[in-house]
Order: structure tokens, then C-alpha cells, then sequence
């Protein structure tokens, strides 16, 4: 810094003053050019206007450059994104200055190349150049990802070795970095051992508490921060509001809505929209219609949460009365809800809707930004588009675990889970690591294929993760191995879980559903209400379920009432489907008819088929007759099931004329029924078996292995019934029909290739029929082993001659599906 005296002239007496400026010192080596200053002013002027072109012709012409000049349009180029000439040029300097490689460092940082950062702070290191405070924040800024959190360490190191680890500035950032990279550990004890904090400090690790779900723990740092005299900023209430919704807890969330007013941030817009989403997570529209509306400033995010809200909340027109308002107004059009309606059209399956948002989100060019790219991955894939899907995926500009789980996800609901197990054995490959929703994405696919052995790797993946304490992953997890038929299992996992919330004792109760323990249901069901949770409507349908699997009529009404009087929930459609299954199964036939009147909305297919396979139980020809009517006359059916239905309705009643009509009927409407099949996994290995199936390689051992089971079961008095064979055939190729149905052939496979003793898994796809459940009962007292059959309506478990059936699921609708 040089120091000019000057003169001037006040009051007619001439005063010296001092002047500073800055000199750039290279120019003083070379003999102070002042064309060089001016021809570096002329460039940072072109660039303050945006004109990089006319910044780039000067700069090449200009005679001489220094330090200053090609640090100018090097940042010129970082901030129009061009990080390559950017590079060419840094790459071509003679000389560079700490402030050159500072910046370069933060083009990489801010475009989320962490790792191309951290390689150019490691070559400043080798190049002798001692790297200041602000280099070492700037760089600490890209550390996002999980893996980069050895790199923080070692940035670390080099803070501690420049005496950088009492400023308080480079230890806030070293700090963020920690939690960004999910190292709370590591964040912890930094901020334990830091010599002096600000609310800063404690802004940033509330905000990575709350991100990692430990929301008591941020709760606890908040109140701490207050009891130290740290005043809360828009920050801290963000991050506290983000506990209080992954609690669950509506009356924290109002406590700190009180104080926010208290502290007058309600006045700020940044806090005033986490006062939003806090109440739109707990689907409290008029809390939100009513804030938003008091708000005395709105911008584009208190639109997108409001939307976003009413649009949840089954109140679309709403929402897009509120979306064509906010397209008049200035907010930035890239920040338009344009991920919400993408979602809204994934979970209608909304693929014309889907593409018109997608052609809005081009033109705004809101295509770039990260959550409206991952939201139309997630929109095609559910919409079963995965070409589409996967071509956007390519393109994206940062791939983070959330495309890759929306992809994952998609396979999955669409019922390929190999496919989904394939991509994400590539994500790990990717080095992408997996989330909690990843992971219950991953463990339904293997619930779906009841690979228990996949299963149990998975949770070891997410133990070694540190994802285990979610409650996602952990109720994941309970849902898996209930799907897996090890009830013991889930019910540990339950019991293991450091916190739960609805979704965790929803998928116990389902746990219980799945395998018929109605009165387990609702002793969960209970339980969870006198632990202080107010159950939610998935809550209320998983008891529905059980007790319509159950056959627990009075018990469900009695939920379905204090759903809407207690709780004042607006039962949805699945709800009433439920109710109507329940009543059906029971033979409350008028009752059914009585509640579907009452209904805000027609029935659908769900409902009719519903109807359709209780008639089957209780022969009632005439209903079925006009299930059937409704269900043939909908312009779109999505499966066979109606029409197999009624085929065996018919076939029971020995009408072949009306089976053969119906037969007809699929066949001019193209609709081909679901083959049967089932699968056994051994030694990690998934064996797929149909009916009279002879391809295995193992088919002789099998047969014969069949053989001797039927001799033993006709010593056991076992009768086959020929009703499940609903063929106009003879009665011998009836009875031996039978023998040779999917589930049979994979027991007899199981017992062939597994230890004496050792418990069978079976799944099917399509129900057991009585004949094979009889038989097994007797296949499991014969071979003293336990047998699991998991069919496409429930757990059926075989132990000595006997099952967990209950005798209301004898009446099921158990004729055969296999030929």
C-alpha cells in the first residue's frame, strides 16, 4: 500500500492529506505501463456489463498483460459458467497469485467438482504457494458429498498447520463442511473444541442435525443457543422448524411460530416460508391459506409451498388457480412449482400432463435446475417410460442419489425389481451413496421377491451406511422382512429403532396384516395412539386392511367411524375400498351397496373386482353378474382378474357355455390372463416354477419327490378336491392336475435341496387353492418342517398339519388360477 500526500484547500487554508491506493506490483517491475490499467479497467467494464466477447478482443490486444489482467477474465469465464477456458487460460499463466488459483478453486467449487478443486488446492500446495483464509473457506464450500469427507480432513489438517483453527470464519466453514458431507460426528467434535462460536456456528450444525433426522438433538443445540445469549437468526428457525416437522410435532411448530413473532422475524419472508412448510408438511391448509395471506411479503417459494400444499391436499384447482396467478407475477419463472406438478402427474400416472409441464419447464428453462430434472425422471419412470426416463437421467447435470432413487423406485413400483437391484448395484459402482429412501425403494423390491438372504445384506449396507437410525430406513426394514415372512425379524427391527412415528408403526400394523394376525393389528394399532401419535390416514388404512383380511367386520366399522368422527379425516377412495372388501368378504352385500352410494365418487375397478371375488365365496351369481357388467364396461381394464373371476363362477355352477363366453370375450378385447407361477430362492438363488412345469433340470429328482408325498398324504387320509380344477375335463386328469400346481413343485424342489428341518419359503403370484392348502398342511406334519407360502393375498404358515389360517380364510376364494 503506497501513501500520497496531497493538497487541498478549506477555508482558504491549504491542508496535506493522505491518499491510499493500491499498486499493482508487477506493473512497478516493468516500469508502471499505465496502458495496462487502462486497458484492464476497459475489461472489467465490458464484463460488469456482461459482454464477454468485446472483454475477450480487448484482452487479446492488449500489449501487455499482468497478474490482474488474466485474473479479470478468468473470472469473467467462471461466472458465465465456462469453467474449460477458464482453465486454458490459468493453465497458460507464467505466474499466478494465491487470488488465481482462489478462484479457480471456487469455479469448481460452486459447479459441484469437488474433486477438481481439491486437486488444484493440492497443486497450490506443491507450487509453494501458502494458501490464505479465504482460499481455505472457498474450497471448503464445494465439499457436499459423503465421499469427499476425507478431502475435509485433510483441508483440516492444513488449517491446523497455518495456525487458521481459532479463525472463526475458516472453522464455521470447516464446520458446514462436515455436515454437508453427513460426518456429524466429526462436526460434533469440532464444534466442541472450537475456541469461539457466533450464532453462525450454531446455525450450521442445527442445520445438520435436522437434515440427518437427529431433530431432538437439533431441539436440544437450539435451546442451548438460547440459554448461551445467541440470537436466533432466519437461519435458526429454519433449521428448527425442519426438526419439529420430521417430529411430527404440530404444537412445537406453533410454540416457535409464537416466538418467531416474538423475536419479529414473522415480517421475514425467508422465515415466514418455513412457517409455511412446516404447516403444509402437517397438512394444515388453512394454517397456510391464512399465514400466506397475512404475509406482507410473498415471493416465488411462499407460492410453491402453498401450491404445493393445496395440491397434496386434493384441492388441485386450487393450486392451479394459485399457479396462473403466480405466472403474472416477476418472480423468477424458473422457480416455478413445475417439480410439484410433475409429481402430481407421476402419482396419477399423468403422462399427457407430464409433458406439458415438461415443455414449460424448456421454455422457462427451468429444465436445468436439479429438482424439476429429477422430478420428470421420477415422472416417466412411474409413467412407465424409461427410455425418457433415462435419457434426461444422462443429461442431468449433478446425478445425486435422488435420480438415481426415482429410477430405482420406478422399476420397482412397475414390478422389476431385478431391474431396480441392477441399478442400484450401478449406483454403488457410481459411487452415489444411497439414502433412506434409496434404501426403502431397494428393500421393497427384495420384500417383493421375498429374498430374505438380499434382505439381510441390504441391512447390513445401511448399518455400515449410518443410515440405520432413520426411521424410514428402519421401518423399511420391518416391512421387509414381514414381506419375507419373518415376522420375529420385523418385530425386533420394531423394537430396535431409536425413534418412531406413523410410518414405523403403520408398517408393523401391515406386518401383523400381512400374516394374519388381526388382533397383533390392532394392539399396534392402540399402542401407537397411547405413545402420544395421532395416527394418519395410511394408519387408518392399514387397520382397515387387517381387519378386512381378518374378517374383523364390527372392529373396522368401528375404525372407519372414529376415522371421521374422532379424527375428522376425509376417508380417500382406498379407504372406502377397504370398507367395501371387508363387508364383501362377510356377505354384507347390501351393506356394501349402501356405502357405496354414499360415496364422494363413483366405484372403480379395485372396488367392483372386489365385489367380484366375494361373490366367488359365497356364490352369489346374480352380484357377480353385475360386478361384472360395471367391470366389462369400463373403457380402460388393466388386468384378466374379472374375467378369471367370472369364468369360475360359472365353472362352479358347471355352466361351460357362459365360461366359454367369457373366454371370448378376453380374446376380443386382447386381455390375456396372468400365468401362474412360484418361486423358491436357495443358496442365493431364485428357482421359478409353473404348473406341469418339466423344464427344471432337477424335474426327475422333483417327480419323484411328489410321488412319495402323495403316497404318505393318502396315508394321512388326504382327499384331493377336484372343484379347484375348474376344467370341463374327467376327473382323473382333474386330480392329477392338481399334483403338479407351482407351489407344489417348489416345495418338493425345497425339501430335495435344503437340510432336514430347515423352514420353506414359497411365493406365488396368484392365490393358493384349497386343494393346496389342504395338502401342505399335510406335506408339513409329513416332512416335521415349517412351510411359508406367500401368496398374492397373504402369509400362509404350515407346522405340524396345521395353519395360521384362521377359519374365516377358509371361505376365501381359493379355486385354482394355474391353467
Amino acid at each position: 500500500m503506497n501513501y500520497i500526500k496531497a493538497c487541498s484547500r478549506k477555508n482558504g487554508i491549504l491542508t496535506l492529506q493522505k491518499r491510499h491506493f493500491q499498486v499493482d506490483a508487477s506493473i512497478i517491475k516493468t516500469g508502471f505501463d499505465p496502458n495496462t490499467y487502462r486497458f484492464n479497467f476497459q475489461v472489467k467494464n465490458h464484463l460488469l456489463h456482461g459482454d464477454l466477447g468485446a472483454a475477450r478482443k480487448l484482452f487479446d490486444k492488449m500489449p501487455h498483460k499482468n497478474i490482474i489482467s488474466t485474473n479479470t477474465m478468468i473470472m469473467g469465464y467462471l461466472n458465465s459458467g465456462n469453467l474449460s477456458t477458464a482453465r486454458s487460460l490459468f493453465d497458460g499463466m507464467v505466474e499466478r497469485s494465491v487470488v488465481t488459483w482462489t478462484m479457480l478453486i471456487g469455479g469448481y467449487a460452486q459447479n459441484n467438482k469437488f474433486r477438481d478443486a481439491f486437486g488444484l488446492f493440492a497443486d497450490m500446495c506443491r507450487h509453494g504457494l501458502v494458501p490464505d483464509h479465504v482460499t481455505l473457506t472457498t474450497l471448503l464450500s464445494g465439499f457436499t458429498e459423503f465421499e469427499s469427507v476425507n478431502e475435509v480432513a485433510q483441508v483440516q489438517t492444513h488449517v491446523v498447520k497455518l495456525g487458521y483453527d481459532s479463525t472463526l470464519t475458516v472453522c464455521n466453514s470447516l464446520l458446514d463442511s462436515y455436515c454437508k458431507t453427513r460426518s456429524l460426528g466429526l462436526a460434533c467434535h469440532l464444534f466442541k473444541h472450537m475456541p469461539e462460536r457466533d450464532n453462525v456456528t450454531f446455525n450450521v450444525l442445527l442445520t445438520g442435525y435436522s437434515k440427518e433426522g437427529f431433530n431432538h438433538d437439533a431441539i436440544n443445540l437450539f435451546f442451548k443457543m438460547q440459554n448461551l445469549g445467541f440470537n436466533p437468526t432466519e437461519f435458526t428457525f429454519a433449521a428448527v422448524l425442519t426438526a419439529g416437522i420430521q417430529l411430527d410435532d404440530i404444537e412445537f411448530g406453533q410454540q416457535v411460530h409464537s416466538f418467531v413473532v416474538k423475536c419479529m422475524f414473522v415480517w421475514n419472508v425467508f422465515v415466514a416460508n418455513a412457517l409455511l412448510d412446516f404447516y403444509s408438511k402437517h397438512d394444515r391448509v388453512a394454517e397456510v391459506r391464512k399465514l400466506f395471506y397475512e404475509m406482507p411479503e410473498v415471493d416465488g417459494i411462499s407460492y410453491n409451498v402453498i401450491i404445493t400444499c393445496c395440491a397434496w391436499n386434493e384441492r388441485v384447482e386450487e393450486s392451479l388457480e394459485l399457479f396462473r396467478e403466480l405466472q403474472f407475477t416477476r418472480f423468477d419463472r424458473r422457480q416455478f412449482p413445475f417439480a410439484t406438478f410433475l409429481s402430481i402427474a407421476a402419482n396419477a400416472l399423468n403422462l399427457e400432463m407430464g409433458r406439458q409441464i415438461h415443455s414449460q419447464a424448456i421454455v422457462t428453462d427451468a429444465i436445468s435446475e436439479i429438482l424439476v430434472g429429477n422430478s420428470l425422471v421420477d415422472m416417466y419412470a412411474k409413467c412407465d417410460k424409461f427410455g425418457e426416463a433415462n435419457r434426461i437421467f444422462v443429461d442431468l447435470a449433478h446425478q445425486g442419489s435422488v435420480p438415481w432413487t426415482a429410477l430405482i423406485s420406478g422399476y420397482v413400483q412397475k414390478g422389476l425389481h431385478e431391474d431396480g437391484l441392477k441399478l442400484f448395484v450401478d449406483m454403488q459402482k457410481a459411487k452415489i451413496r444411497a439414502d433412506s429412501a434409496t434404501y426403502a425403494s431397494i428393500l421393497r423390491a427384495c420384500a417383493n421377491l421375498a429374498s430374505l438372504t438380499l434382505g439381510k445384506q441390504l441391512h447390513l449396507h445401511i448399518i455400515r451406511s449410518g443410515c440405520i437410525s432413520n426411521v424410514f430406513s428402519g421401518s423399511a426394514l420391518v416391512d421387509m422382512y414381514a414381506k419375507c415372512g419373518s415376522i420375529k425379524e420385523a418385530l425386533h427391527m420394531f423394537q430396535e429403532m431409536p425413534t418412531r412415528n406413523c410410518v414405523s408403526w403403520n408398517a408393523l400394523i401391515s406386518a401383523y396384516a400381512q400374516n394374519g394376525d388381526g388382533g397383533h393389528a390392532i394392539r399396534s394399532f392402540e399402542q401407537m395412539v397411547h405413545s402420544g401419535l395421532q395416527p394418519n390416514s395410511v394408519s387408518f388404512l392399514s387397520i382397515l386392511c387387517a381387519c378386512s383380511h381378518c374378517g374383523l367386520v364390527e372392529e373396522g366399522l368401528q375404525y372407519f367411524n372414529s376415522m371421521t368422527q374422532v379424527y375428522k379425516f376425509v376417508p380417500k377412495k382406498e379407504h372406502y375400498a377397504s370398507m367395501v372388501d371387508m363387508l364383501c368378504r362377510s356377505g354384507r352385500f347390501d351393506d356394501a351397496e349402501i356405502l357405496m352410494a354414499r360415496m364422494p365418487f363413483e366405484p372403480d375397478e379395485v372396488m367392483w373386482t372386489s365385489i367380484l371375488n366375494s361373490c366367488r365365496i359365497h356364490k352369489n351369481q346374480e352380484m357377480a353378474k353385475r360386478a361384472a357388467d360395471q367391470l366389462f364396461n369400463m373403457k380402460i381394464l388393466r388386468d384378466a382378474a374379472p374375467y378369471v373371476s367370472l369364468s369360475n363362477i360359472y365353472a362352479v355352477a358347471g355352466e361351460w357355455e357362459n365360461v366359454g363366453k367369457v373366454k371370448k370375450a378376453m380374446r376380443e378385447r386382447g386381455i390375456r390372463k396372468v400365468p401362474a407361477y412360484s418361486w423358491v430362492e436357495i443358496k442365493q438363488k431364485t428357482h421359478v416354477f409353473s404348473a406341469n412345469d418339466m423344464s427344471h433340470p432337477q424335474m426327475k429328482e422333483i417327480t419323484r419327490m411328489l410321488h412319495e408325498l402323495e403316497e404318505q398324504m393318502e396315508k394321512q387320509g388326504y382327499k384331493p378336491d377336484s372343484s379347484c380344477a375348474l376344467h370341463n375335463v374327467d376327473e382323473e386328469v382333474k386330480v392329477e392336475s392338481l399334483k403338479y400346481h407351482s407351489e407344489r413343485i417348489a416345495i418338493a424342489f425345497a425339501l430335495i435341496s435344503t437340510p432336514k428341518g430347515s423352514p420353506i419359503l414359497v411365493l406365488k403370484n396368484l392365490r393358493a387353492c384349497n386343494d393346496c392348502h389342504a395338502a401342505i398342511k399335510i406335506i408339513s406334519k409329513i416332512v416335521n418342517r415349517e412351510i411359508t407360502v406367500r401368496d398374492s393375498s397373504r402369509f400362509h404358515h404350515f407346522r405340524d398339519g396345521s395353519c395360521s389360517c384362521k377359519d374365516y380364510w377358509m371361505k376365501l376364494p381359493l379355486q385354482c388360477q394355474e391353467l
